[in-house]
């Protein structure tokens, strides 16, 4: 009786120890993914050539402090600015929220607290001095019914920074390729996709589909690699459509 005793409470430490270890490993995952790191997937074209619809990027909170919307789902009470705050650069991809409801968003820092920033014929001016940019090549593109229209792919270097990305304009002489001067003021910052003509952003108030000027409570982080890109056909639960994993994307850095 007593061995039976014994296996039995034997039997009962293990099964403790092992909710034990699963618990821990859940807070572990749950406090890194709330406030360190964060995976994020790319629902649309707006930032391509750079991130493609079916990305799947990684993004770290504290390179950037921790604002109202930092640790999802939560949120903070943060009304203006961020704790540990630390001034992203221009030109970091950055996700962020309008606001409580809305979905996350991920687009590139273009102005920071102070600058101006205007499109003239397509072409980015900060703070009254044209961005350089130069031309690479012309492909056609399929645009959102699905009609392949001939676009312009640019390498656009942004002032007072390192940072050189590509840039598509697929329309010439849209409304997004000729905006009035934008001022941004202190606490907010001016973003932008890297698809132009495919982006609502801060060229466009909230009221009108766009994003206004984001208040920096709203960042939520810092994009830094892509950790997975995948087509639309890729289906986690059905192995057969696992060849549809964009291999030459895998680990790709955003920096």
């Amino acid at each position: 009786m007593s061995d039976t005793i014994e296996h039995k409470m034997s039997a009962l430490g293990f099964l403790i120890e092992i909710i034990k270890i699963v618990v821990l490993a859940i807070l572990i995952a749950f406090t890194i993914r709330t406030f360190l790191f964060q995976p994020f997937h790319i629902p649309s074209a707006s930032m391509e050539p750079t991130l493609y619809k079916g990305d799947y990027l990684i993004t770290s909170k504290y390179s950037i402090g921790y604002g109202k919307y930092a640790a999802t789902p939560f949120v903070l009470p943060i009304e203006t600015g961020r704790k540990l705050e630390r001034i992203p650069k221009r030109g970091d991809i950055i996700v962020f929220k309008l606001n409580d409801k809305n979905d996350h968003l991920i687009k590139r820092l273009i102005g920071l607290p102070g600058d101006t920033v205007q499109m003239i014929d397509g072409k980015l001016h900060l703070n009254g001095v044209a961005q350089h940019t130069r031309q690479l090549a012309e492909e056609t593109q399929a645009n959102e019914v699905g009609n392949f229209i001939r676009t312009t792919i640019y390498k656009e270097t942004l002032a007072d920074s390192n940072n050189a990305h590509l840039v598509i304009d697929s329309v010439i002489g849209s409304e997004a390729d000729n905006t009035p001067v934008f001022e941004v003021p202190d606490g907010h910052y001016f973003f932008m996709g890297d698809n132009r003509d495919r982006s609502l952003d801060s060229r466009r108030p909230v009221k009108l589909g766009g994003v206004g000027l984001v208040p920096a409570t709203n960042m939520v982080g810092r994009a830094e690699f892509v950790l997975l890109a995948v087509n639309e056909e890729f289906k986690l639960f059905q192995p057969w459509t696992w060849g549809n994993i964009r291999g030459d994307r895998l680990f790709k850095g955003l920096r």
